[in-house]
């Protein structure tokens, strides 16, 4: 293995990461503005149907709203962010996230609010999402080494798993005391919170250098090569994409389910969303030590297969004491994504080479993401022709069957993955084919 490539003025990271003041500025700020976000999570479809009195069908194309981005600009946000500073990118993006999410509360306050406002405020978040996502996962491999690229996803997963604890929870209540409009203006304040503390990040890489031959459609093209000829890339790219279509079914009639269905307060749907997010906690803190344990590879094949047929509980769930049966469906459900999520992020971002790092993510973020606002509108249809129960279960059964691409692939039997650098090697050992990837 090469040794790490360090940016410009980034400290040793002995001690780990408890003791690296630019990792901790990065965690503080995006801890608070993922609370805000799993607020707004809530009280965006709460909005549409408590207080606009939105049709399942308005509910899915507001959640086809909020991931299409990826689809229209995910390719090219990659080559355009790696001309930019990573640090500049997600502090513009925070605060134009800041900017039109206070909006909703205003226009409810001017009376003018309607459905239309809330799918352009979901579709200039999702753009402003594509840019700082592509940022963030570019930019933690120059904070950190790369062998500490798990310990920071986890400390960053696990950040996110408390939040989707606690958020939906202050969520609802929030939107029981505030009404849910007014509930988004806690997701504004949290993004100017993170803006905040992403300034006082002092590692500071140089601009990029942009080649004189430099030309848009070759850089997305180099991504795409990136992950498509690799099989392991490829066998995510596929695992993760079938399971966020799948996954948007549900959610197109997930909210409509608790609320018009089972007739559930938002302060009870906010705390059954809190209490499954437990697992997502309990998958950050146990992803390392289950991935030194059964293998790298192993370990993101097993936690997609455990993760997919929880989805199966939901369809059955009645106003009773299966609720609570929901809820441990999903306590499991996310442990097993965080715990995928965790290896093969890692995974991904000690292979590429660091000049292809941002075109990289993006090209995953457009194959993995893309598919969910088609699923969010596909959800809004079967929910307007099959009934919101029939949709949960065609959604939960193609869900149960998204770990089959990572099964099939040379994952299911590599307990050490390869980093940018390393000889591959042969079957059988740590790498089976060509592993190395070509530089940009």
């Amino acid at each position: 293995m090469t040794a790490p490539e360090t940016s410009p003025g980034r400290p040793p990271n002995r001690g780990g990461l408890w003791r690296h003041a630019d990792f901790r500025r990065l965690w503080a700020g995006e801890t608070v503005s993922q609370f805000g976000t799993m607020v707004s999570q809530l009280a965006l479809p709460l909005v549409a149907i408590l207080a606009l009195h939105a049709s399942t069908w308005q509910v899915g194309v507001l959640t086809a709203c909020e991931t299409a981005a990826f689809v229209v600009v995910g390719l090219p946000a990659g080559a355009w962010v790696e001309r930019m500073r990573f640090r500049s990118v997600l502090i513009v993006n925070d605060l134009l996230r800041a900017a039109v999410l206070a909006w909703v509360p205003v226009a409810q306050l001017l009376g003018v609010l309607t459905i239309e406002q809330l799918y352009v405020v979901a579709l200039t978040t999702g753009v402003c999402t594509v840019f700082f996502d592509v940022a963030y996962q570019s930019y933690l491999p120059q904070l950190v080494d790369r062998e500490l690229l798990v310990e920071g996803n986890a400390k960053l997963q696990a950040s996110e798993s408390v939040s989707h604890i606690a958020g939906p929870s202050l969520g609802g209540a929030l939107i029981q005391a505030l009404t849910a409009p007014y509930a988004v203006l806690v997701d504004a304040v949290s993004f100017l919170w993170s803006a905040a503390w992403v300034t006082r990040i002092k590692v500071r890489p140089p601009r990029p250098e942009r080649s004189p031959d430099a030309h848009l459609l070759r850089e997305i093209r180099d991504g795409l090569r990136f992950v498509l000829s690799n099989r392991m890339l490829r066998a995510i790219a596929m695992c993760t994409s079938s399971a966020n279509l799948f996954g948007s079914v549900i959610s197109a009639a997930f909210y409509v389910f608790l609320a018009r269905q089972l007739r559930l307060s938002p302060g009870v749907i906010g705390l059954l969303t809190s209490t499954a997010a437990v697992g997502g906690l309990i998958g950050a803190l146990v992803a390392g030590r289950f991935a030194a344990k059964v293998g790298q590879g192993p370990a993101i094949w097993i936690a997609s297969t455990v993760a997919g047929p929880c989805a199966l509980v939901t369809p059955f769930v009645q106003r009773d004491w299966t609720v609570g049966l929901l809820a441990v469906a999903q306590i499991a459900m996310w442990m097993g994504i965080v715990v995928y999520n965790i290896n093969q992020v890692s995974f991904r971002q000690a292979l590429c080479p660091p000049g292809l790092l941002g075109r990289m993510n993006a090209t995953m973020r457009f194959l993995v993401w893309g598919t969910m606002p088609f699923g969010a509108l596909l959800g809004g249809l079967l929910g307007s022709t099959i009934g919101v129960r029939g949709t949960l279960l065609a959604g939960a059964i193609g869900q149960s069957l998204t770990f089959l691409p990572v099964f099939l692939s040379p994952l299911r039997r590599m307990r050490e993955l390869p980093s940018y650098g390393e000889e591959p090697a042969t079957e059988g050992g740590t790498a089976a084919g060509s592993l190395v990837p070509s530089k940009p």
